[in-house]
């Protein structure tokens, strides 16, 4: 294998306290702390793995987003990955429309393996890597908690209901990560000093020619309702009489 393509996302920091903005158009992220998709980070962390491993000689870490997303491809440029390419808007970007700008990167870097993380905690939509994989029309293996490199592709291992399934992916593919596919490293300040080195190219998304029409819309979005406190009952038969008063059974 060659060439590695690994696709990351600035998010609110899973941390940080959620805000709904007052109109209710969205979530606020003026002066809140921004950060990578963790799920993001796995997919870096196993491309950085997989290039040590002698499987790799180059990673390309691509974001899709505003000049400040800078900050998350430099991050992934710390962890030990090569160069990296930020795709500039201010726009909106669907799954499917980031689909469409992954493919037209693709097709220009030519890599042997796309990895993405399975969904971004964002929106939770755990659609992009699988309109990818459709668009490229290459295989595709999905919530990856172990993957295994050999001469003809390879093996990737996903948790289901039923315990483990493991399926064998001719490259080039598509991949997306799980949580426990590994544990992403702490960056050392001497990396974080040689990423400020490391190639990063800035295109313009008009360049791409690609399609990036919205198939949905946001209507309006609310905070949860805070949850009430307990009521402490005396038995099981108390217990029954009052599911049965909230029409539970």
């Amino acid at each position: 294998m060659k060439k590695i393509l690994v696709a990351v996302k600035r998010v609110v920091d899973y941390k940080a306290s959620i805000r709904v903005r007052q109109d209710g158009s969205g979530v606020e992220t003026s002066n809140v702390k921004m950060s990578m998709n963790p799920f993001d980070e796995i997919a870096v962390e196993e491309a950085i793995r997989i290039k040590e491993k002698g499987n790799a000689s180059e990673i390309i870490i691509v974001s899709i987003g505003s000049e400040a997303a800078q900050e998350t491809l430099r991050t992934a440029l710390a962890m030990g990955t090569d160069r990296a390419i930020l795709v500039k808007t201010d726009a909106e970007i669907q799954p499917l429309a980031a689909a469409n700008i992954l493919k037209a990167l693709g097709q220009q870097e030519s890599p042997d393996l796309i990895i993405l993380g399975k969904q971004a905690i964002d929106t939770d939509n755990n659609q992009t890597g699988q309109m990818l994989a459709a668009l490229l029309n290459w295989p595709q293996g999905t919530f990856a908690s172990k993957l295994e490199f050999h001469d003809e592709g390879v093996s990737v291992t996903r948790e289901i209901d039923g315990g483990l399934e493991t399926i064998f992916l001719q490259l080039p593919a598509v991949i997306t990560t799980d949580l426990r596919l590994n544990e992403p490293r702490y960056l050392s300040l001497p990396n974080i000093v040689k990423a400020k080195q490391k190639p990063l190219a800035i295109i313009p998304l008009e360049s791409l020619n690609v399609d990036i029409t919205a198939h949905f819309q946001t209507l309006h979005v609310a905070a949860p309702e805070k949850r009430g406190g307990g009521v402490r009952l005396e038995n099981v038969a108390e217990l029954v009489m009052r599911l049965k008063e909230e029409g539970v059974i």
